[in-house]
Formats: C-alpha cells, sequence, structure tokens
C-alpha cells in the first residue's frame, strides 16, 4: 500500500513509538572479561641491598568501543515526522543519526527543528513559565502589521487597554477560593496611613464601580444604575458593595471585562474629539484621555494587590506605559500642592511667580523603566518647572514613585536620594502620596 502521491517511499504505516534508549552503562561490553591483577610484585628481588621492586601500578585497560550505530534509511516525510521526537531526545541512536544527517541538507526541517528545540526549552522546570509582559505587544504590532486594523484603538488607550487584559488573565488563572483571598487595601490620606480588609472580588468590584464614571461621561450604563447622585470614586465603591445582596464573588469579572471592553471600543468608534471629554470626580476633573490613562494606573496597582494576595508573580507596565502614568502624576503635583498649602499641610510659597514665568522647581528625576526628569513649580502652579530655578532635587525608581503615588509606601520610606532644599522636599513627597485614595 503506498501513500498519498503514490510514491513508493511514502509507504502508509502504523503509529510507531521508539523503545527506550539505552542508558550510560549499556554502552559498555560488561560480557567483557575483567582485567587480571597479579598480586605479585612486578619486580625481582636484589639479594645484595634486599631493596624490592614495587609494581608500576598501571593496568591495562580493555578498548571499550562504541557498537557501531546502524543508520536506517528513511524517507524524507518519515524523518520529518521524527522531528518533535528528536526534539525530546526521544529516538533511537540510529534515529538520531538518522535526522541529523538530514537536517545538514535540508532548509525546511532544519528550521522546523530548530523551532522545536526552542519549543521544549519551555518545558524544563527550571526556567521561569511566566510570559514576557511585552509578548501581547509583539503578537498584537505583528498581527496589525499584516492587517491593519479598520478602526484602531488610539495610542492613548492602549495603556488602558494592556492593564485590563493582563487583569483579566490573572482572574483567568486564579481558582474559585482564591476569589475570596483578603487582600490589604492601602493609601495615604491626611498624612496618615488609611488601611481597608477586602477580597479579590470585592477589588474587582471597586474597579467596576469607579470606571463607571468613565462610562457615564460617555453616555453608557453606569454599574450603580441610573440617577445616581454625584459621588466621589470611594462613596460609589462604598455604595456598590452596599447594595450587593451576597459577598462579592467570580460573577463580577464578567460585567467588569465587558464594561472596560465597551469602554475601548466605544472611545475608538468616537473618534478624536472624545479625547478632551471631561470625566468628573466630585472632588476633581480630568479630560478622558488622563482619565483612561489614570484607570489603567489604578488596574495595575490592583491587579498587583491581587497577585499578592494569591502569590501571583506579576510584573510592572511596559516601559512607555509606565513612563505615561509617572508624567500624569508629575502633571498633578502643582496643583496637589497647591491644595495642601491652602489647608496648612504645606510650607507657604517663598515667591510670587506670574502665570506661565518660570518659578522655583523641584527636579524629580524618576530611574529605570519608565524613567525620566520632570521639574515641579513649587510656588504656583499657573508657573512653570524649570531647570535653571531648580533648588532640589529627588531621585526615586519607577516602580517606587508608583508606589508612593498609589499611598503603598510613606513619603519617609520613598525617598531614595535627595538634594537642596528640604522643605520642598519634604512637600513634593507628602504631594505624590496625597494623590492616593482607595
Amino acid at each position: 500500500m503506498t501513500g498519498a502521491n503514490g510514491d513508493a517511499d511514502d509507504v502508509a504505516r502504523a503509529p510507531w513509538i521508539p523503545g527506550p534508549r539505552r542508558s550510560a552503562d549499556d554502552h559498555a561490553d560488561l560480557t567483557a572479561p575483567l582485567p587480571e591483577v597479579s598480586d605479585e610484585p612486578d619486580g625481582e628481588v636484589d639479594e645484595p641491598d634486599g631493596e624490592v621492586d614495587e609494581p608500576d601500578g598501571e593496568v591495562d585497560e580493555p578498548d571499550m568501543e562504541e557498537p557501531e550505530v546502524q543508520v536506517p534509511d528513511l524517507s524524507h516525510n518519515v524523518l520529518k515526522s521524527l522531528l518533535g521526537a528528536w526534539a525530546l531526545s526521544a529516538c533511537s541512536a540510529g534515529e538520531t543519526r538518522a535526522v541529523e544527517i538530514h537536517l545538514t541538507g535540508c532548509a525546511p526541517c532544519a528550521d522546523e527543528a530548530l523551532r522545536l528545540r526552542d519549543a521544549v526549552t519551555l518545558l524544563h522546570e527550571d526556567r521561569d513559565l511566566d510570559l514576557d509582559p511585552l509578548l501581547r505587544s509583539r503578537v498584537l504590532e505583528n498581527c496589525l502589521g499584516r492587517r491593519p486594523a479598520r478602526i484602531p484603538v488610539p495610542d492613548w488607550v492602549t495603556p488602558y487597554d494592556a492593564e485590563t487584559a493582563r487583569l483579566d488573565a490573572l482572574l483567568r488563572d486564579i481558582g474559585e477560593s482564591e476569589w475570596h483571598a483578603p487582600v490589604r487595601l492601602k493609601w495615604y490620606a491626611e498624612d496618615r496611613v488609611v488601611r481597608r480588609k477586602a477580597t479579590v472580588a470585592a477589588v474587582i468590584g471597586h474597579l467596576l464601580a469607579v470606571d463607571g464614571l468613565v462610562s457615564s461621561a460617555l453616555g453608557l450604563d453606569d454599574p450603580l444604575g441610573a440617577g445616581v447622585p454625584e459621588l466621589s470614586p470611594t462613596e460609589r465603591t462604598e455604595a456598590f458593595w452596599a447594595a450587593l445582596d451576597r459577598p462579592p464573588n467570580r460573577s463580577l469579572r464578567d460585567p467588569w471585562r465587558d464594561q472596560s471592553h465597551t469602554l475601548i471600543r466605544t472611545v475608538a468608534f468616537a473618534g478624536r474629539g472624545v479625547a478632551d471629554l471631561t470625566v468628573g470626580y466630585k472632588d476633581f476633573a480630568l479630560p478622558l484621555r488622563d482619565s483612561l490613562l489614570e484607570r489603567a494606573f489604578e488596574c495595575w496597582l490592583h491587579a498587583d494587590d491581587i497577585a499578592t494576595a494569591v502569590a501571583y508573580p506579576y510584573g510592572p507596565p511596559s516601559a512607555p506605559h509606565l513612563h505615561d502614568m509617572i508624567d500624569l502624576a508629575a502633571r498633578q503635583l502643582p496643583a496637589a500642592l497647591a491644595n495642601r498649602r491652602r489647608t496648612g499641610l504645606a510650607g507657604p510659597a517663598r515667591e510670587l511667580v506670574a502665570a506661565g514665568a518660570a518659578g522655583r522647581s523641584l527636579h524629580l528625576e524618576v530611574e529605570g523603566a519608565g524613567g525620566g526628569h520632570w521639574y515641579i513649580p513649587l510656588d504656583s502652579p499657573a508657573a512653570l518647572g524649570s531647570p535653571d530655578r531648580a533648588v532640589a532635587q529627588v531621585a526615586l525608581d519607577g516602580v517606587e514613585f508608583c508606589q508612593l503615588v498609589a499611598g503603598h509606601i510613606t513619603p519617609e520610606e520613598a525617598a531614595a536620594g535627595q538634594d537642596g532644599d528640604r522643605e520642598a522636599i519634604r512637600d513634593v513627597l507628602a504631594a505624590t502620596a496625597s494623590l492616593s485614595r482607595l
């Protein structure tokens, strides 16, 4: 019976499972007699001086020649079918030799063999199986390069898209019981650390409730229902939790994920003008562009809270997205500093500065992935930060700075490097922590 192409070499046969490979000991000829070692000394007794020649201690070992490997004559199709077994080192010695000879003259099979060997390395237990955080971006870039999206997602939406997708992947991996794992929420308010106990499911409910502010601004359904008065993010979260008829569980995942997909799709269809739409947070407001970046930031920080609670490996956002998040916080610092000054929590302004003029500044240097240099005006939110007017400098790691913005660490714990006006440094670090909330 011949193969589908009528080629006599392509003989149809039942699947063949290679036999077990020999162990290292099997390569030796164990039937060979052991060498005889004489107990007698190799030399002769010299009567005049009584000295005896010691044996030289060398023993002639028998030749251990490897048995000759019989290389089978296999067709191209059969050799190709053996590539997977070859990559796993599951072929017999003869098949291994046949495959390796074939790979020297067949480029397609050599490429396939290389890919299979790379894939096998992922099966090693000592390797880190966590996916590269940039893998998703590379796959999407490759796909869109081959077939561009008819209606692409705007660049300023991609941080929110990426962070919601990463959190969703985490939620898909955890078990039913882990949805009720305790999560320690922490933020900084009125110069003190505030803590709140929650569960994984409750944190997803919090994200769902606060993302509803963006939904309402876009004219979409509010998860809290119609006719809800204007509430702060914390008040919306408390109202949402109170309205649940039972403790939050994994059933909240689908509404949260559906809402995030709807937000991204709506913004993509809305066009360019939607980026400047105002989203109100009761005590402050942000343009939609910054609001979705702020939601991406909170999604990442709470995903990290969840990952800590369930012992799940979780890394920071990609460097470009992390840079955008740091930039948003740096742009909010002048207003936060002015608010603290009005309530007596920060030192008074040292000089009057006209709007748009350069004033005393703090040089914020953020190191690592997503880092950069920012100059924070100290005396007026309408002033411009200037390197020429810098009176202080603070150096922080990028992730550490974001932890400070989230209130996960205190200003006293944060500063890695400080130089210059101590009051300015203290006020800016405290203003950074004051940006945090539930």
